[in-house]
């Protein structure tokens, strides 16, 4: 077909008003040449009334596999999967619904192929860009320095009131609280994807940050960062923090440099540093439900372990520290079981983690002791949200079992054959809860559902990667399609760079896009942040002053059960995560050939 004909075609689809807003969802970064290949129709014309083409000016026609009729996804009256993973040669094409009858066309959406459709976006560093805006103490994105008297005990009996410089780190999303259990996570997801890809990485950044190259790759700057911080969260032996800060910081709206919150130490002043309890606690009229310390203690452990590997040749003295403080907050996880959570103070959300197995398994598989590994493993075959049709806000945290790929890569091994099982029922739970529906999607749709789906991704790919089996290539690849907005609004879940795709976050809830905030708002700051993503409408009615400040430009797609809105005022579904965005990074670099 000649590129003028493709441009009338998509001139055409673009003024069509009859039928409301666009009806294909394609990834919109791209398709490999050899990857499972679907998209999906959703809208008000019958799917077997419509004809689906896929044309490129340079390829010509490219076969459509197959087109199979799905119920619909409501608010749309009809919904289809259109495949063509038999389209392996490179090339832009427009993939068009058209009516068979009149030969009117409904909608024309564009479709790249090619193996370098992720790498061309150089989509592995995104999440970095991300990470280094987040950074409390020196920020290098706005060059300032934030948060610089953390952070004073408080609950911890007789050091209430004494300080530890605590400083550095990263904030956890759009507020500037600070949190072990997902700081942690960060961590371990960066050292993860290094060592899975170490030849993978580019070296842009220097340790601060800062632009220039410093014989280190940035996702390794970027994760010393928060080691460095965590030594100090663990200033002795027996002392371990759990989180800075608390939810008096939303009484702040501004960038992190100007905070004035007033805990109690004066405005911008400090802030207060809460311990590892096991023991539930809160400060103001909230408590948790702490059960023990082992989930933070865990996770201290196997982000120290897998640090020490992971730096033993570049800086073997930092190496041989880690290697100390993880297995001695190992030996008192195993003192301590349970799960320590986040502390509330004057509302009533918190991280509520209830599980503990899995962050000791994956630190005594990280340090090498795999029958306890094993026996964590065992009692925690499944995370639990696999499956599960709802789930309390981070109630089975992390949302991947990365010591169950410990287990499970040691071929030959005694615990391999048992983990992989393991790893396949998971990915078959979520598989299965998505089968019936047009998007495949099988993850519940709670607060940070885009994380859970990141999680889902990684351990398909994980288990397909160490077995072979291809049982569940489409439910992962519509996970990963999801993301890249393969999904009800057709919108990307990841903030991406200005004129790479067609639909992007453009007002994630953050200080950094508000206008009352920054006067020159700063979206690009955040690319790379995957946001929140879809919940339920339940959840959505039901959170404290959650609202729209703005017309919602995919009301037309917004269902009777799951609502998403690009809307800064929707803390709930389009706010930047630190620890979703992380989880991307291993994935990522896997795409990016």
């Amino acid at each position: 077909m000649r590129l003028d004909t493709v441009i009338l075609l998509v001139a055409s689809a673009l003024s069509l008003n009859s039928y409301g807003q666009s009806m294909l969802r394609v990834n919109q970064a791209g398709y490999r040449t050899d990857d499972f290949k679907a998209a999906v129709y959703i809208g008000p014309v019958d799917s077997g009334a419509l004809q689906f083409e896929l044309l490129s000016p340079e390829a010509g026609a490219g076969a459509i596999d197959s087109v199979v009729v799905y119920d619909a996804w409501a608010p749309a009256q009809a919904s289809a999967r259109i495949y063509f993973t038999g389209v392996t040669t490179p090339g832009q094409y427009t993939l068009s619904a058209r009516e068979k009858a009149t030969g009117k066309i409904v909608d024309v959406s564009m479709v790249y192929i090619g193996d370098d459709a992720y790498s061309r976006f150089d989509l592995k560093e995104l999440p970095l860009n991300y990470l280094r805006q987040q950074r409390c103490g020196y920020n290098p994105v706005h060059n300032s320095k934030c948060h610089l008297h953390d952070g004073y005990v408080v609950l911890s009996d007789s050091l209430d009131g004494r300080h530890y410089d605590v400083t550095g780190g990263w904030h956890d999303a759009s507020d500037y609280l600070q949190y072990l259990p997902t700081s942690a996570h960060t961590v371990y997801q960066l050292l993860f994807a290094y060592r899975q890809n170490p030849k993978n990485w580019a070296d842009r950044y220097d340790a601060y940050g800062k632009s220039g190259s410093n014989g280190v790759p940035d996702i390794l700057d970027e994760a010393r960062w928060g080691l460095e911080w965590m030594l100090k969260m663990n200033p002795q032996d027996d002392l371990y923090f759990n989180q800075i800060a608390d939810d008096r910081d939303h009484k702040f709206v501004g960038l992190p440099q100007v905070d004035s919150v007033d805990y109690g130490y004066g405005p911008g002043a400090g802030r207060p540093v809460y311990p590892v309890s096991g023991k539930p606690y809160g400060l103001q009229k909230y408590k948790n439900r702490s059960t023990g310390e082992a989930s933070s203690l865990g996770k201290f452990a196997s982000s120290f372990g897998l640090g020490a590997e992971v730096f033993a040749e570049l800086d073997s003295a930092f190496s041989a520290s880690l290697s100390v403080r993880a297995q001695k907050a190992y030996e008192r996880g195993v003192a301590n079981p349970g799960a320590s959570q986040t502390a509330p103070c004057s509302s009533p959300y918190f991280y509520e983690e209830d599980n503990w197995v899995d962050d000791m398994e994956l630190a005594a598989a990280v340090l090498g002791r795999l029958d306890e590994a094993a026996h964590y493993g065992r009692m925690e075959p499944i995370t639990p949200w696999m499956g599960a049709d709802t789930a309390r806000h981070y109630q089975w945290y992390p949302f991947i079992n990365l010591g169950h790929f410990e287990l499970a890569r040691e071929h030959g091994g005694k615990y391999s054959n048992e983990f992989k099982q393991f790893m396949r029922s998971g990915v078959e739970e979520v598989a299965s809860r998505g089968a019936d529906n047009v998007f495949k999607a099988g993850v519940p749709f709670v607060w940070c559902s885009n994380n859970l789906t990141v999680g889902f991704v990684t351990q398909a790919m994980l288990y397909r990667e160490l077995t072979g089996d291809n049982s569940f290539i489409e439910a992962e690849s519509a996970a990963r399609d999801w993301l890249f907005g393969v999904n009800p609004w057709g919108q990307t879940m990841i903030i991406m760079p200005e004129e790479t795709v067609s639909s992007s976050p453009q007002d994630p809830h953050s200080a950094m896009t508000d206008r009352t905030v920054a006067r020159q708002p700063g979206r690009d700051w955040l690319v790379g942040g995957l946001v929140d993503g879809p919940v339920y409408t339940t959840i959505f009615n039901n959170l404290w002053g959650v609202h729209l400040r703005r017309p919602d430009r995919f009301a037309a797609f917004q269902g009777p059960e799951v609502v998403y809105h690009d809307d800064y005022s929707d803390y709930s579904t389009n706010e930047p995560t630190m620890d979703g965005t992380a989880s991307m990074a291993f994935f990522l670099s896997r795409l990016c050939r």
